[in-house]
Protein backbone atom coordinates (compact mmCIF):
# COMPACT_ATOMS: atom_id res chain seq x y z
CA UNK A 1 0.00 0.00 0.00
CA UNK A 2 1.25 3.50 -0.93
CA UNK A 3 1.28 6.48 1.39
CA UNK A 4 0.48 10.16 0.78
CA UNK A 5 3.64 12.02 -0.32
CA UNK A 6 2.79 14.93 2.01
CA UNK A 7 1.40 13.54 5.26
CA UNK A 8 2.24 9.81 4.99
CA UNK A 9 -1.33 8.54 5.48
CA UNK A 10 -2.25 5.32 3.61
CA UNK A 11 -3.88 5.99 0.24
CA UNK A 12 -7.20 4.53 -0.83
CA UNK A 13 -8.61 4.57 -4.34
CA UNK A 14 -6.81 4.75 -7.66
CA UNK A 15 -3.56 2.87 -8.10
CA UNK A 16 -1.66 5.98 -9.29
CA UNK A 17 -2.91 8.23 -6.47
CA UNK A 18 -0.13 10.22 -4.73
CA UNK A 19 -1.99 12.36 -2.19
CA UNK A 20 -4.84 11.75 0.23
CA UNK A 21 -6.44 15.18 -0.37
CA UNK A 22 -6.26 18.38 -2.41
CA UNK A 23 -4.83 20.12 0.65
CA UNK A 24 -1.90 17.65 0.82
CA UNK A 25 -1.34 17.93 -2.95
CA UNK A 26 -1.29 21.75 -2.77
CA UNK A 27 0.96 21.80 0.31
CA UNK A 28 3.42 19.40 -1.31
CA UNK A 29 3.61 21.37 -4.57
CA UNK A 30 3.82 24.73 -2.81
CA UNK A 31 6.71 23.50 -0.68
CA UNK A 32 8.41 21.95 -3.71
CA UNK A 33 8.22 25.18 -5.74
CA UNK A 34 8.56 27.75 -2.96
CA UNK A 35 12.19 28.69 -3.67
CA UNK A 36 11.64 29.44 -7.35
CA UNK A 37 8.33 31.19 -6.65
CA UNK A 38 9.95 33.34 -3.95
CA UNK A 39 12.74 34.38 -6.32
CA UNK A 40 10.31 35.37 -9.08
CA UNK A 41 7.89 37.06 -6.65
CA UNK A 42 10.70 39.10 -5.07
CA UNK A 43 12.02 40.12 -8.50
CA UNK A 44 8.55 41.18 -9.68
CA UNK A 45 7.95 43.10 -6.44
CA UNK A 46 11.18 45.08 -6.90
CA UNK A 47 10.38 45.77 -10.58
CA UNK A 48 6.96 47.10 -9.57
CA UNK A 49 8.62 49.20 -6.84
CA UNK A 50 11.12 50.61 -9.38
CA UNK A 51 8.25 51.51 -11.73
CA UNK A 52 6.26 53.12 -8.90
CA UNK A 53 9.29 55.24 -7.94
CA UNK A 54 9.77 56.42 -11.53
CA UNK A 55 6.04 57.12 -11.87
CA UNK A 56 6.02 59.18 -8.65
CA UNK A 57 9.03 61.21 -9.78
CA UNK A 58 7.62 61.76 -13.29
CA UNK A 59 4.03 63.05 -13.06
CA UNK A 60 4.24 64.50 -16.60
CA UNK A 61 5.90 63.13 -19.75
CA UNK A 62 9.42 64.00 -18.56
CA UNK A 63 11.21 65.03 -15.39
CA UNK A 64 14.67 65.18 -13.86
CA UNK A 65 15.89 63.75 -10.60
CA UNK A 66 19.11 62.81 -8.88
CA UNK A 67 20.72 59.46 -8.25
CA UNK A 68 20.55 60.05 -4.50
CA UNK A 69 16.77 60.67 -4.73
CA UNK A 70 16.27 57.37 -6.60
CA UNK A 71 18.46 55.43 -4.17
CA UNK A 72 16.79 57.10 -1.19
CA UNK A 73 13.41 55.84 -2.37
CA UNK A 74 14.79 52.28 -2.74
CA UNK A 75 15.34 52.18 -6.50
CA UNK A 76 17.39 49.18 -7.67
CA UNK A 77 19.44 50.08 -10.77
CA UNK A 78 20.12 46.38 -11.44
CA UNK A 79 16.49 45.58 -12.25
CA UNK A 80 15.08 46.83 -15.55
CA UNK A 81 12.83 45.35 -18.21
CA UNK A 82 14.50 46.71 -21.37
CA UNK A 83 17.24 48.92 -22.78
CA UNK A 84 16.79 51.30 -25.72
CA UNK A 85 19.64 53.10 -27.44
CA UNK A 86 18.97 56.48 -29.04
CA UNK A 87 20.21 57.64 -32.43
CA UNK A 88 22.78 59.81 -30.63
CA UNK A 89 24.20 56.80 -28.76
CA UNK A 90 22.61 57.38 -25.37
CA UNK A 91 20.96 54.46 -23.60
CA UNK A 92 17.59 54.56 -21.88
CA UNK A 93 16.93 51.91 -19.25
CA UNK A 94 13.25 51.03 -18.96
CA UNK A 95 11.14 49.57 -16.19
CA UNK A 96 8.00 48.69 -18.14
CA UNK A 97 6.72 52.03 -19.52
CA UNK A 98 9.07 54.37 -17.61
CA UNK A 99 12.63 54.96 -18.72
CA UNK A 100 15.57 56.81 -17.33
CA UNK A 101 18.67 58.25 -18.93
CA UNK A 102 21.82 59.03 -16.97
CA UNK A 103 22.88 62.65 -17.41
CA UNK A 104 25.89 64.53 -16.08
CA UNK A 105 26.56 65.15 -12.38
CA UNK A 106 24.40 62.21 -11.16
CA UNK A 107 21.21 63.62 -12.67
CA UNK A 108 18.69 61.41 -14.45
CA UNK A 109 16.05 62.19 -17.02
CA UNK A 110 12.86 60.16 -16.50
CA UNK A 111 10.43 59.65 -19.37
CA UNK A 112 7.13 57.89 -19.86
CA UNK A 113 6.79 55.84 -23.03
CA UNK A 114 3.48 56.98 -24.51
CA UNK A 115 3.64 54.25 -27.19
CA UNK A 116 2.74 51.65 -24.56
CA UNK A 117 -0.52 53.37 -23.57
CA UNK A 118 -3.75 52.13 -25.06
Amino acid sequence: MKNCLECGKPLMGRVDKKFCSDMCRNSYNNRLNSDSYNFVRNMNNQLRKNRRILEDLCPEDKSKTTKSMLIGKGFDFNLITSVRPTLKGSIYHFVYDYGYLELEYDFYLIVKDKRLEK
